[in-house]
């Protein structure tokens, strides 16, 4: 039975369907039982997943097998946009995916929320593209989308995310890569009914120097606590050696980070290195530039997300005030 789900499942890629259950041999009672037992996973009526899959790939995956089940199962064609084409796009969040599965309709028909989907009127998004085989709005429409209808945190975490990996990646002839300027003129095209003004301020806030989903977020907080904003990713040469720092307050000479401990756990970024070995190369570095400014803080995503805890932190450290 184990070898058969696991067959559909790379049918499938990831997704199972009740009628390949059945065609397996499975009735509605054994089924069930695999539910019950955790080695099948229910993601909506008729469409399944392995339950180890499931776990292993965590809530953004999950979130990406239920748009893609939700879309398998719709009686007219979908075009995944908002929150569900971001997520098929591989962009962050910070905080929890929605309920429904949100999709793109024609001005035309109106928009709607139903159990498991919200429809959204707008424009037709003519360079759509497709991902696991359903159709998503373009990474560029989807970032306009998010900017325009999302919060202010939500819009330059995923906008800096791209401009991040875009300005790094290698040139493709004929495909150039996002910039803001590319945004602008997608907001444009679009002509968001509500939220254009948030677009627009969330892709000028927007750096492409901002490495994580944690720099993003304490940006926004610098902004919305009423902080300076400081310089991104400055470089330190200290006794021969180049350091990089995630935010320096060049007027008060503060080197701010935020360690989200990805360092510690993620083995691209350890680049072969024990536990031991990272924490103290942090620690070499951090004495290394000490000398150089006026403080040296850390900060967290616990602390980061507590606005209030956040602001106290700031004052304490004598971070400046915009002006």
């Amino acid at each position: 039975m184990l070898e058969a789900l696991e067959t559909q499942d790379v049918l499938g890629d990831g997704l199972i369907t009740a009628d390949a259950l059945r065609v397996s041999g499975m009735n509605a009672h054994a089924v069930d039982l695999l539910v019950r037992r955790g080695e099948l996973r229910r993601l909506r009526r008729g469409w399944y997943a392995l339950g180890a899959k499931w776990q292993a790939v965590g809530s953004d995956g999950q979130y990406c097998l239920f748009a893609r089940a939700t879309a398998g199962a719709a009686k007219r064609p979908l075009v995944l946009s908002h929150h569900s084409a971001a997520a098929m796009h591989g962009l962050p969040l910070i905080g929890a995916w929605p309920a429904t599965v949100h999709a793109l309709v024609p001005e035309a028909q109106g928009g709607s929320s139903q159990r498991l989907v919200t429809t959204h009127r707008a424009v037709a998004d003519p360079n759509t593209t497709l991902i696991s085989g359903v159709a998503v709005t373009s990474l560029a429409r989807t970032l306009v989308d998010m900017a325009a209808g999302g919060s202010f945190l939500t819009g330059v975490t995923m906008i800096d995310h791209v401009l991040h990996q875009e300005s790094r990646r290698v040139a493709i002839p004929g495909v150039p890569a996002i910039t803001k300027a590319i945004l602008f003129a997608e907001l444009e095209a679009v002509r968001p009914r509500t939220g254009r003004q948030a677009a627009e301020r969330a892709i000028t806030f927007a750096d492409e120097l901002s490495a994580n989903a944690g720099e993003s977020l304490s940006r926004v907080r610098f902004e919305q606590l009423k902080f300076e904003i400081p310089e991104l990713q400055v470089r330190f040469d200290v006794v021969g050696r180049s350091y990089f720092v995630d935010y320096f307050w060049r007027g008060v000479r503060k080197i701010g980070e935020f360690d989200g401990h990805i360092k510690y756990t993620r083995a691209a970024v350890m680049n072969g290195k024990d536990v031991v070995e990272v924490v103290v190369a942090e620690k070499d570095r951090e004495s290394a530039l000490r000398p150089f400014v006026t403080s040296f803080n850390r900060w967290g995503w616990n602390l980061a997300l507590n606005a209030g805890e956040f602001y106290r932190f700031l004052c304490e450290k004598g971070m400046p005030r915009a002006r």
